[in-house]
């Protein structure tokens, strides 16, 4: 990667109507994610002991409402991503976002939910240092996990359990303005670093998912 994420790219979810914002993103956005993919990718299939996939948003069901976040998503799967537990690196307009993400498309999410809840202390101590939770992919809402108590960590595995639309996003999240985010060798550093220590909860939930 010879180039980090630059203000122009997040100015890119400030362009009026879909085929001038996906152009911008297709031409500024995407080439930047194919080449995290190249050091992502290979990286997490040596560390999981299985071949791992890059799939790029397209954005395709849209016919009128321009994105207002465009993301990267890797996982074991070759034609796709929703329906399984994935990595994801992704944009909105004022941050980068990085994730273990588990979206509501996951056919067993109570199943992975009931086991988080049963075993909340193991999940937490694999939450990265400085992490954050999402529990909306479709949202620009997110916790620092420093601020959350131990009440909190459960409700949001509750909430992921028990609403159909609920999702759980585990990682981290950067300022767009945050020098890291333009720092190509230092950020594909954190992204590893912030997958490694997610890689554990990854292997559990995909055992589970595969039962």
């Amino acid at each position: 990667m010879e180039r980090g994420f630059s203000q122009q790219d997040f100015n890119v979810f400030s362009i009026e109507g879909l085929d001038e914002r996906m152009e911008g993103i297709r031409s500024l956005i995407q080439p930047k994610f194919h080449a995290i993919g190249e050091k992502i990718v290979p990286y997490l299939s040596q560390q999981l002991g299985q071949e791992m996939y890059l799939h790029v948003a397209k954005h395709a069901r849209r016919s009128v409402n321009p994105p207002k976040d465009t993301w990267m998503a890797v996982s074991p799967n070759k034609r796709g991503y929703k329906k399984l537990p994935h990595f994801q690196v992704g944009l909105w307009g004022d941050n980068l976002f990085i994730w273990l993400a588990y979206i509501y498309e996951l056919p067993n999410k109570t199943d992975i939910a009931k086991t988080f809840i049963e075993n909340v202390d193991h999940v937490v101590s694999h939450f990265p240092k400085d992490g954050w939770i999402s529990t909306d992919h479709m949202k620009n809402e997110a916790k620092k996990i420093s601020e959350m108590n131990d009440a909190d960590v459960l409700h949001a595995f509750e909430r992921f359990q028990n609403i159909k639309k609920a999702e759980l996003l585990i990682g981290k999240r950067f300022n767009a303005n945050a020098p890291i985010v333009s720092n190509p060798d230092v950020l594909i550093q954190e992204i590893k670093d912030t997958y490694d220590s997610l890689i554990p909860l990854f292997r559990e939930s995909l055992f589970l998912q595969e039962k």
